[in-house]
């Protein structure tokens, strides 16, 4: 926890910061935010007024002067990524975002939200870098990004399964199959229920952006895995707002436990907006705020959200920890650590 406190103060040392671009540069869960927050307030070391928040005299001898903050940033050109792309990819973020712009919005209660096109055609882009496009074939389970549809548009994947329990997106994903002449099998499923049995072990590349609890995780990660077949990979993605490092501890201890090792662990990879119109997930932070006296403005363009790549691979066979005939029990929210959901916020309002 020091450490995140630390990391609070050396941010505020270099200049004021709006909220958005204070949460745009924690690597830590949201709810510790808060609490750090409230105690830095409490303890006098930080202000706030309608500019932002600021380090008081107090909060500048905890800094001491010694702050190498300053003139450090993440890379503007990948912001982080390591890749760059151009040529037929850059083309092809254009024809995806013609293609997905009347996509179904996203439903509050289940916190959906889907990443930037723009960040779907990067994870393309690492995908090809590895070799993992061309001729393979994908299992997504869970598909908010439309990364099937994207995938299908390059022509180079012999198969691409999306698993999903919203109708919505499979009768979506369906529809620009059908009108686009792409090829994408969706089969409605929730992660919970058995894996059918002719998914194990059918495939080569397996993605999702799983649910971040630690029974969510669980699941999404061993039906995954048990869809790979031998020296198969994965792609998923975890944020540091939303999962906490026990719950990254577990994933990889889950990973290694099924015979996958972690070839690239790359933060801040995928960019999601909070306001989707009707639906605005900022909202809760302006909640959060009130109590600690901030006058909180309006996002200045911040895309503060963003969840960390982990690519792997299987080493042989996967060796499957959880059975895929085995009904599981997912619960949608960890009380002690969640505090977005909005389910949970309904409670205790």
């Amino acid at each position: 926890m020091r450490r995140w406190e630390q990391k609070i103060l050396d941010e505020l040392a270099v200049s004021k910061r709006t909220i958005w671009k204070l949460l745009d540069a924690i690597n830590f869960p949201l709810k510790d935010f808060i609490a750090i927050l409230r105690k830095l307030i409490r303890e006098g070391m930080v202000e706030a007024d309608e500019e932002g928040l600021y380090l008081t005299e107090k909060g500048l001898r905890e800094v001491d002067g010694r702050n190498l903050r300053s003139g450090v940033e993440i890379c503007p050109r990948c912001l982080g990524k390591r890749i760059l792309y151009d040529g037929e990819l850059r083309r092809l973020v254009e024809e995806f975002k013609a293609i997905v712009k009347d996509r179904p919005t996203p439903i509050l209660e289940y916190f959906q939200g889907y990443m930037l096109e723009e960040e779907v055609i990067a994870r393309i882009a690492l995908m090809s870098l590895y070799g993992d496009l061309r001729n393979r074939r994908f299992i997504l389970i869970g598909d908010d990004d439309l990364l099937s549809i994207a995938l299908s548009l390059t022509g180079l994947p012999s198969r691409i399964t999306v698993l999903d329990i919203d109708e919505r997106l499979g009768s979506f994903i369906t529809s620009v199959s059908a009108r686009h002449g792409l090829d994408i099998e969706f089969r409605r499923y929730n992660v919970a229920d058995p894996l059918p049995e002719d998914l194990v072990g059918g495939f080569d590349v397996f993605s999702s952006e799983p649910l971040e609890t630690f029974s969510g995780l669980r699941a999404f990660i061993s039906r995954g895995v048990a869809c790979l077949q031998e020296d198969g990979a994965g792609y998923i993605g975890l944020t540091s707002l939303e999962a906490s490092p026990r719950k990254w501890f577990e994933a990889q201890r889950m990973l290694w436990k099924m015979n996958c090792v972690l070839t690239d662990v790359i933060r801040g990879f995928s960019i999601y907006p909070m306001n989707y119109g009707e639906v605005n997930y900022e909202d809760f932070i302006h909640r959060l705020v009130e109590g600690l006296g901030i006058t909180l403005k309006g996002n200045e363009g911040i895309n503060w959200y963003k969840s960390t790549l982990y690519r792997f691979e299987v080493l042989g066979r996967p060796r499957l920890i959880v059975p895929p005939d085995k009904r599981l029990r997912v619960r949608f929210i960890d009380p002690v650590e969640d505090i977005t959901q909005v389910k949970l916020r309904r409670e205790k309002n």
